[in-house]
């Protein structure tokens, strides 16, 4: 079983409460020059009898004329090619409604994929995805951080998504946190 989702970042820091010495306001200084964000794709994979995994790509944008600024049809097919390689058999993936998982070219390549069986979640339903917990421990960890540049933002989003796949126990809390049961009572 496999939950997907997307998610991105910008050079833009998000707020979060930190602690400092009374009377000392903490600042974190952001410059505010260039449009550089990043896409990340993950999956969090769960198996019985197995640890859970956590699968990602992640696409920088520097803002260039030209780049692509998404994952599209065919970047998602690469992941779920790398995670059926990586996992070793056929996937049940969990996805929400988004236009690139429900339009016609991502049910051909579906299709063409006879170890892959695609369901959708209902719409809007974000509690129900433990992906989206995976992205709120991402960016409550990039919060407060002020990167300079898009290829400093990779190397903080790669070094905490690498501590969540080597923590598999956090990786099944997300998926507790959800209400699904993913073995039979």
């Amino acid at each position: 079983m496999a939950f997907e989702d997307e998610s991105g970042q910008s050079l833009r820091p998000s707020k979060a409460r930190t602690w400092s010495r009374k009377g000392s306001t903490p600042v974190v200084k952001v410059s505010g020059k260039g449009s550089g964000r990043i896409s990340v794709a993950g999956m969090v994979c769960a198996k019985s009898g197995l640890r859970t995994r956590l699968i990602y790509r992640m696409m920088a944008h520097h803002g260039r004329r030209g780049e692509k600024k998404g994952f599209k049809e065919a970047d998602l097919a690469r992941l779920l090619d790398a995670a059926h390689q990586q996992l070793g058999g056929p996937i049940v993936l969990v996805w929400d409604n988004s236009t690139q998982h429900v339009d016609a070219a991502m049910r051909a390549l579906i299709a063409e994929r006879a170890w892959l069986t695609s369901f959708q979640f209902p719409s809007y339903a974000p509690e129900l995805n433990p992906e989206e917990g995976v992205w709120a421990r991402l960016k409550g960890s990039l919060a407060n951080l002020a990167a300079c540049t898009t290829d400093q933002l990779v190397a903080l989003a790669k070094t905490r998504l690498k501590r969540m796949q080597y923590r598999p126990d956090l990786l099944d809390g997300f998926i507790a946190e959800t209400g699904l049961l993913l073995k039979p009572p």
